[in-house]
C-alpha cells in the first residue's frame, strides 16, 4: 500500500483545479496587460478569479494581490509593515519563534537593518492560534497585524474583516491548487512596498506577467475546498483522532500540541530515542510518505525549530514525525500506518 501523509508540505491537485486550468492553458494565453481583445479577455478571466478569491475570505477584490506563493506574500507583507513603522520612527516587530522560515528569515534580515524583533515564546504546535483576539489587540494599538495562514486557508473558516486581519498570506498548493502561485491579502489603506520591480501588474505592487492558468486553478481549488469544508474537516478529524489514539499506545511517544484544538489533518509526534532520518527512510520502504519537523523544513533532517521553540530537548525533537492528512486519505491508510509504525519504532 502507498500512503501519502505529507499534505502539510504539499497537496495533490484537485480535478476541479485541473479542469479549470486546462481551458486557460489552451485559450487564455494573451498578456492581461495588453489592450487588444485577446489581452482584455485574459484580463477579464484574471479579475474574475480575484473576485472569487476575495469572496472566499470576506475581502474586496482590490485587496487581493497575486504572488508566486506564500513565501513571497510573507516577505512583502513583513517588509511593507516594517517600512510603514520606520516612517513613524517605530522599528519594533513582534512575532513568534515557530513561524515559517519565510517569516523568520525576513525578520532576521530586518534585524540586520536595525529593526528590533521580539520572538514570543510558544507552547503548542499544530494548534489553532487565537487570531481574532490577537488582531483585536493590534487594532486597538494601531499596529499592522499579518498572519501567515498558508496552513489554514481552505481548512479553517476565515473572514479577514471579522478576524481583524490586516494582511494574510496563502499558497494554492496547500489546498489542492497548483504550485507556484499564491496571494497576499492586504487591507485597503495599507501601503505595500514592492519586492519585485519591473512592471505595473497587480496595481503596480508586484511586477511580472500574471500566471493566469495557475491563478484560475487556485480560485477553483479554494472555492471547491470551502464548499466541502465542513464534511472534509469532519472526515479528517476522525482519521486524525484515530491515528493519535493509536500512536499514543507506542511506548515513549509524545503528541506535540493540543489533542483536539489543532488543524483537522495535523498529527505531530516525537518518539524518544528514535532518529528522524532512519524513521522516515523505514516508513518510505513501507510505502508511507511522511516528514520530520515542520512543513517548511520537510526536506531537512535537522530537528524542527518549532519543536525546539516549545522547549523539547534536541534528542527528542530529532525523532519527530509529522503525519498530515487530507480528505483524499482513508481509514484503511490510517490502519496501515498504525500497523507498520509501531514495528519500526520498537524495532
Amino acid at each position: 500500500m502507498n500512503v501519502y501523509f505529507d499534505n502539510a508540505a504539499t497537496t495533490k491537485m484537485s480535478q476541479v483545479a485541473l479542469d479549470a486550468m486546462i481551458p486557460c492553458l489552451e485559450n487564455v494565453y494573451a498578456n492581461a496587460s495588453s489592450l487588444h481583445t485577446p489581452g482584455q479577455k485574459s484580463k477579464e478571466v484574471l479579475e474574475k478569479a480575484r473576485e472569487e478569491i476575495a469572496a472566499c475570505i470576506g475581502a474586496q477584490p482590490n485587496e487581493i494581490y497575486f504572488t508566486s506563493g506564500g513565501s513571497e506574500a510573507d516577505n512583502q507583507a513583513i517588509v511593507s509593515a516594517a517600512k510603514w513603522g520606520a516612517r513613524r520612527n517605530k522599528k519594533h516587530i513582534i512575532s513568534t519563534a515557530f513561524e515559517h522560515h519565510a517569516v523568520l528569515h525576513t525578520l532576521q534580515k530586518l534585524e540586520k537593518e536595525g529593526y528590533e524583533v521580539t520572538y514570543l515564546d510558544v507552547h503548542e504546535n499544530g494548534s489553532i492560534q487565537p487570531i481574532p483576539e490577537i488582531g483585536a489587540i493590534c487594532k486597538e494599538k494601531g499596529i499592522y497585524f499579518h498572519t501567515d495562514a498558508v496552513q489554514a486557508v481552505g481548512h479553517l473558516p476565515i473572514n479577514v474583516k471579522e478576524q481583524n486581519i490586516d494582511m494574510m498570506s496563502a499558497s494554492a498548493h496547500k489546498f489542492h491548487g497548483p504550485k507556484g502561485v499564491g496571494f497576499l491579502y492586504a487591507r485597503k489603506g495599507i501601503l505595500l512596498s514592492n519586492i519585485i520591480e519591473g512592471g505595473a501588474q497587480e496595481r503596480g505592487k508586484r511586477a511580472g506577467t500574471e500566471n493566469i492558468p495557475a491563478i484560475v486553478g487556485m480560485a477553483a481549488a479554494l472555492k471547491d475546498v470551502l464548499a466541502h469544508q465542513k464534511e472534509n474537516a469532519e472526515k479528517m478529524t476522525a482519521l486524525r483522532d484515530r491515528l493519535i489514539e493509536g500512536l499514543l499506545t507506542i511506548p515513549h511517544s509524545k503528541l506535540n500540541g493540543d489533542r483536539t484544538k489543532r488543524l483537522p489533518g495535523n498529527v505531530n509526534f516525537c518518539f524518544e530515542g528514535i532518529e528522524g532520518e532512519s524513521l522516515l527512510l523505514m516508513l518510505d520502504m513501507k510505502g508511507i510518505a511522511a516528514s520530520s519537523g515542520s512543513a517548511c523544513t520537510s526536506g531537512s533532517l535537522d530537528p524542527s525549530h518549532v519543536l525546539l521553540a516549545i522547549r523539547l530537548p534536541h534528542e527528542v525533537a530529532h525523532g519527530s514525525l509529522r503525519l498530515s492528512l487530507s480528505e483524499y486519505n482513508t481509514q484503511e491508510e490510517v490502519d496501515y500506518v498504525l500497523e507498520e509504525l509501531p514495528k519500526i519504532v520498537t524495532y
